[in-house]
């Protein structure tokens, strides 16, 4: 018996190699796809700069701070839990740079070739302030270099600031602490910050502006300490009272 078909043709075959070449051409596209979306995120992660001091018999005798392009920062110490202890604390908290300062920073990261030569000046008959050390990490870039005094004055602009935003930092700590545990002991704590923060010693104040905000809503501390904390935290954010 004849058959006839209907549109006049043959029914079309596939090879069996055809059929793998289009999955295998395939299985190419979705890795390819998945490439274009990678990369984007990749390039969009925030570039870091990070600065760490080691100075044993200081308080504190370490501490680090990294802050990303988006501004965003971590402070890491240990250090004495006050004045008055010995007993240590590992302290760690978040906060955010002023645009102003983050901005400033990775301009000084690029002045400074982000680090990746020699910063240290070299000089063995300076004074120890410490072993301070300056990195910088993106997508394309990691570096590092380690240091005790610099020549370059983007590395001593960065080394003052970052001290300053430790200080600040510092003041907080304590603060918290003495909110705490030792009332009495806020006052003359405030009255330091302020005395810094109107000479310009102090950087990013807003960083302490939750500790300050705490004191400054509690009813059982005097109101000459909370009158002070409201002075310091109108002095406003950025890089010091006295910019």
């Amino acid at each position: 018996m004849n058959v006839r078909l209907t549109n006049g043709s043959s029914p079309a075959k596939t090879h069996p190699r055809e059929r793998r070449f289009a999955r295998w051409s395939l299985a190419v596209l979705a890795g390819c796809i998945a490439l274009l979306h990678a990369f984007p995120l990749r390039a969009a992660d925030p570039a870091t700069v990070t600065f760490s001091l080691d100075f044993p018999g200081s308080d504190p005798d370490h501490y680090s701070i990294s802050v990303q392009s988006d501004g965003r920062a971590r402070y890491e110490c240990s250090a004495k839990i006050s004045t008055e202890s010995d007993d240590r604390d590992n302290y760690q908290t978040e906060f955010n740079f002023s645009d102003a300062t983050r901005a400033r920073i990775f301009d000084l990261a690029a002045q400074a070739h982000y680090f990746s030569g020699k910063i240290d000046s070299g000089n063995r008959k300076l004074a120890n302030t410490g072993v301070k050390k300056l990195s910088y990490k993106d997508g394309q870039r990691e570096f590092a270099a380690a240091y005790n005094f610099s020549p370059q004055p983007a590395v001593q602009q960065l080394t003052t600031l970052f001290q300053n935003v430790s200080a600040t930092l510092e003041f907080g700590r304590h603060l918290a602490y003495y909110h705490r545990y030792q009332k009495l002991a806020l006052d003359d704590e405030l009255k330091r910050m302020e005395d810094q923060a109107r000479r310009g010693d102090l950087v990013e104040l807003q960083a302490a502006r939750p500790v300050l905000q705490e004191i400054y809503d509690d009813n059982s501390v005097m109101n000459v300490v909370r009158a002070r904390a409201q002075r310091i935290m109108e002095i406003g954010p950025g890089t010091s009272a006295s910019h």
